[in-house]
C-alpha cells in the first residue's frame, strides 16, 4: 500500500451494515450475560458510594449525592462497555478468532469493518447505557421529558470512547496491552471528569485539562437531563465528543490499515 492509500480519508460506504448486523447476532446469543457483566460495577458503584457515601454527604451542589453520582455513572458505563467492546472483543474478532480475515476476502473493505467495529461498540455502550438507565428510573431518578435526548447522547459517547479503543486496538500486540489504556487513560479520566465529584474541587490547571476530555463532555451533557434540566453551551460539549469521534476513527483506519494491508 502507498503512502497516499495508507493516509488517505477513510472510503466508507454501506457494506459495514452487515458486519455489524453480523456482530449483532453473535452477542445476542450472550446478550444477557453481557449486559449483566457490562452494568455490573457501575451498579456497584451506585449502591456503595450512592448510599454509602451519601448518607454521610447529603448534596453536592444542591443535588442529592445519589442523583449527582447515577447521572454520572451512565456516562462511566458507557465509556467502559464502548471500549471494552473495542479493544477486547474487536482483538479476539481481528487477531485471534481472524474474522476480519474471512470478512476481507469478501467483496468488503478493511474500512468499513473498522466503521463496522466502531458502530457496534457504539450500539453495545448503549444497550449498556439504557440498562444502567432502567435501574436509575427504578429508583425514582431521571423521570423527566429530557430524558428522551439521552438515547442519541449515549450513542454519541459511545462512538468517541469506540474510536479511541479502535486506535489501541490497531497498536496492540496481545491482550495485556488493554491494561494500560485502562489504567493510563481511562481510569485517571474519571477521576477527573466529575463522575464522583465537582470538577471544581480540583485544581485549576486540571480543570482546565479536564473540560477538554471526552468524558467531561459527556457528564456535561447527559447529567442536566437526567437531573431535568439542560445542559450549558450543549454544542461545545457535543463538538468535543464529535472530534475525538472522527480524529480518532481516522487515526484508528490509518494505523489498522498499516498492521493488516502493509
Amino acid at each position: 500500500m502507498s503512502q497516499m492509500q495508507l493516509y488517505a480519508l477513510p472510503a466508507f460506504s454501506l457494506r459495514f451494515y452487515p458486519i455489524w448486523r453480523r456482530n449483532l447476532l453473535v452477542w445476542k446469543k450472550l446478550a444477557y450475560a453481557s449486559i449483566i457483566g457490562n452494568i455490573a460495577e457501575p451498579l456497584i458503584t451506585l449502591i456503595a458510594f450512592g448510599y454509602g457515601l451519601g448518607s454521610l454527604l447529603k448534596e453536592v451542589d444542591g443535588i442529592p449525592y445519589l442523583h449527582y453520582l447515577a447521572s454520572g455513572s451512565i456516562c462511566m458505563s458507557v465509556m467502559m462497555a464502548a471500549s471494552f467492546e473495542a479493544l477486547y472483543s474487536a482483538y479476539s474478532r481481528m487477531s485471534v478468532q481472524k474474522t476480519w480475515d474471512a470478512l476481507m476476502n469478501a467483496p468488503l473493505a478493511l474500512d468499513d469493518i473498522v466503521l463496522a467495529e466502531l458502530f457496534w461498540a457504539a450500539t453495545k455502550s448503549m444497550f449498556s447505557g439504557v440498562a444502567i438507565l432502567l435501574v436509575i428510573f427504578a429508583l425514582g431518578i431521571g423521570l423527566h421529558p429530557q430524558i428522551l435526548l439521552a438515547l442519541p447522547l449515549l450513542f454519541l459517547i459511545g462512538m468517541s470512547f469506540a474510536a479511541l479503543g479502535l486506535i489501541v486496538n490497531a497498536l496492540a500486540q496481545g491482550y495485556d496491552f488493554f491494561t494500560y489504556y485502562f489504567t493510563l487513560v481511562l481510569t485517571p479520566m474519571v477521576f477527573l471528569s466529575g463522575v464522583y465529584y465537582p470538577v471544581a474541587q480540583l485544581p485549576s490547571w486540571l480543570q482546565d485539562i479536564s473540560q477538554f476530555l471526552p468524558l467531561s463532555a459527556a457528564v456535561a451533557l447527559l447529567r442536566p437531563l437526567i437531573l431535568g434540566g439542560w445542559p450549558q453551551a450543549p454544542w461545545f460539549h457535543v463538538a468535543i465528543l464529535a472530534f475525538y469521534c472522527c480524529a480518532a476513527l481516522y487515526v484508528a483506519t490509518v494505523l489498522t490499515r498499516r498492521r493488516l494491508l502493509n
